[in-house]
């Protein structure tokens, strides 16, 4: 017996999969770009980009926004890893019953928090090397928190599917 592959993608398990799978991706990319950005981009100041963002590159040695930055390393690096733990096991237990839309914004803010996390676990800091001149400089890793973000409270606005217990007799 075969299991068709767009109902095993909807299994708890499938759905758990492609979650996971997805933070992985974006984690895996994050720390690339981060890699790159602290490759070649030292000593070269700003570099001017078409658009509202430049690339800068900066080391956060805090929390977001810089807080906490007078913190040791480790500690920050424990108390994002027991929340990063915390968004995983959410993640975990979630994935089967949310929305597409709710599980890839959980996907993205997964990924996003695995990246910094990881980024500060290897040298105390995270890097940063998006730049607008009127927001503190980012990455990847935080886009993909903000936007997942976004796009879980957007479906937190969403009104659940009506039953028939709902309807008017």
């Amino acid at each position: 017996m075969t299991t068709r592959p767009d109902v095993a993608a909807r299994s708890p398990t499938g759905l758990r999969i492609r979650l996971f799978g997805t933070a992985v991706v974006i984690a895996a990319a994050d720390l690339a770009v981060k890699a790159a950005a602290a490759r070649n981009l030292p000593g070269r100041g700003t570099v001017d980009l078409p658009g509202p963002v430049d690339l800068r590159l900066l080391f956060n040695p805090g929390a977001a926004f810089g807080l906490g930055a007078a913190l040791p390393a480790a500690a920050i690096v424990i108390i994002t890893g027991l929340v990063v733990a915390g968004v995983a096991i959410f993640a975990w237990r979630m994935a089967p019953t949310l929305g597409r839309v709710a599980r890839v914004g959980l996907a993205l803010v997964l990924g996003g928090a695995v990246g910094n996390v990881t980024d500060r676990a290897l040298d105390g800091v995270v890097t940063d090397y998006l730049h607008t001149g009127w927001w503190p400089t980012f990455n990847l890793a935080d886009v993909a928190i903000v936007t997942g973000a976004g796009l879980m409270l957007l479906h937190s606005f969403r009104r659940p599917p009506s039953t028939q217990e709902d309807a008017p007799p």
